[in-house]
């Protein structure tokens, strides 16, 4: 498959970039500095272009663009301003599809539907900003009225470069908690379950949830 990454030289996109290249995928890495990438790797496609410059004929010839696009909770807002961008030039298209790396604020964390987003620790921490835009990100796609593929995949509410493992539970809304009892996955595991999504799509126009087991 031809797959395009959106912040390819980020914490996730970069782990997504391996993962994909290493399945035998042709990877196009979308960054805003070539130089970040040139310098590891000469064997995939590089388009230097910042995510609001992207032009559907940018990514007409992908399959997928992941958007694995990040920035400091102080700009938090471009995680719903970029995002709306992309649900622009790609509204109408058959492909490519899109898939998000996502927040976990969204997650319900209890049967009666209270999120993580609204929870005391979590509006206390420094990250509240990128944990109600990337909530918010989530809301745009299910309200839109554009017509495109696209699949928003939220982490647990712990997601640190760590082991690969290889394995991983996945869910629909819920918040999901490892055999020890934290909610984690490392990026490693998390790009496994991207790629296995866009292998064999099975969470078309929603979000699912995945984290360690």
């Amino acid at each position: 498959m031809k797959i395009g990454i959106i912040g390819a030289t980020g914490r996730a996109g970069s782990r997504i970039l391996e993962e994909a290249k290493d399945r035998g995928h042709e990877v196009t890495a979308i960054v805003r500095n070539a130089g970040k990438i040139t310098q590891t790797h000469k064997d995939i496609n590089i388009l230097q272009k910042d995510i609001f410059d992207l032009t559907l004929s940018d990514v007409s010839d992908l399959n997928v663009v992941v958007d694995a696009y990040g920035v400091s909770p102080e700009k938090a807002d471009k995680h719903v301003t970029s995002l709306n961008h992309l649900m622009r030039i790609l509204n109408g298209t058959v492909s490519p599809r899109l898939l998000v790396v996502g927040g976990a604020a969204s997650l319900q964390i209890d049967d009666d539907g209270n999120t993580l987003l609204e929870s005391k620790g979590l509006k206390e921490a420094p990250y509240f900003p990128t944990a109600e835009a990337q909530a918010k990100q989530l809301t745009n796609l299910k309200e839109n009225e554009s017509h495109f593929s696209w699949t928003y995949v939220s982490p647990p509410a712990m997601f640190e470069p760590g082991e690969r493992t290889g394995s991983y539970q996945s869910g629909k809304n819920h918040l999901l908690f490892n055999s020890e009892g934290n909610s984690f996955i490392s990026m490693e595991d998390f790009a496994i379950a991207i790629v296995d999504e866009i292998e064999k799509p099975n969470h078309l126009n929603e979000r699912f949830t995945v984290a360690g087991n």
